[in-house]
């Protein structure tokens, strides 16, 4: 929801051109799909980037505010008070999600996101698959910052001075309530925050319903609290991943090995 985390016309996620940027190393393999770059990161939060956020928020708002002007995306919020209870999201959850990439140049096209979010291990897991494709892709992150993008022939690694959004992220600095909004036919808190421009949350059950990063507005199909992939393998980077540019290990290798 993360991402969670990652997906859109925005900034360098949307723009290959731009990814080095970020990469702090591009491992020997082929170049990966421009749609795969959509999904790094869904779930960051500022910690120590908090300029970067900003401005990254700012211009998300902005697409935002570009969808609602030509029709068809959420209304602007109502006014209303903050609720008295902000709950937390659950420390664990799988969430499925879907986008429409028709809408913000995206290329096409829908992509079904499971999401695995797992606070208490510092991690989310996102896998991606993009309609009438073949082998899903990967997206690892941990509450380093620290996260591995992959395919079954590619992989980058990214390091970003920020880490998994936090369970109260709404009862934190820099959350904003905007008030309610009818969207996917629920009635919603909107909230916004460093990753967030849009977070719709259902009045009625607390659970996400949808939300907007980067442009993209993204309709979450289930939400289960306290799901937990057990499968430690679907969690590891691939070797692949650890070879540096000589053909050599990585020196993250031993960190990121379970």
């Amino acid at each position: 929801m993360s991402s969670f985390f990652s997906n859109a016309n925005l900034s360098i996620y949307a723009r290959p051109d731009r990814v080095a940027a970020v990469i702090s190393s591009d491992k020997h393999k082929p170049p990966m799909s421009p749609l795969l770059l959509l999904l790094l990161p869904l779930l960051l939060a500022t910690a120590n980037g908090k300029t970067t956020a900003v401005a990254f928020v700012t211009a998300a708002a902005a697409a935002v505010r570009d969808d609602d002007g030509g029709g068809g995306g959420p209304s602007a919020p109502s006014s209303s008070p903050v609720p008295p209870a902000t709950p937390p999201w659950p420390e664990q959850f799988h969430a499925v999600v879907i986008t429409n990439l028709s809408a913000h140049g995206g290329g096409g096209g829908l992509q079904l996101i499971d999401l695995y979010y797992d606070w208490p291990r510092g991690r989310d897991l996102n896998i991606v698959r993009d309609q009438l494709s073949g082998e899903p892709q990967w997206n690892v992150e941990w509450t380093n910052g620290t996260a591995f993008l992959f395919d079954a022939a590619s992989c980058a690694t990214f390091q970003f001075a920020v880490g998994l959004l936090p369970p109260d992220w709404k009862s934190r600095a820099g959350a904003a309530y905007l008030g309610r909004d009818r969207v996917d036919g629920f009635d919603c808190h909107v909230w916004s925050n460093f990753v967030f421009a849009r977070y719709y949350e259902d009045v009625a059950t607390g659970r996400p319903v949808s939300w907007t990063f980067n442009g993209m507005q993204r309709h979450v199909l289930s939400f289960e609290a306290g799901a937990v992939l057990q499968d430690s393998s679907k969690w590891q980077a691939p070797a692949y991943c650890f070879i540096d540019s000589n053909g050599g290990s990585s020196a993250n290798a031993a960190a990121w090995s379970s």
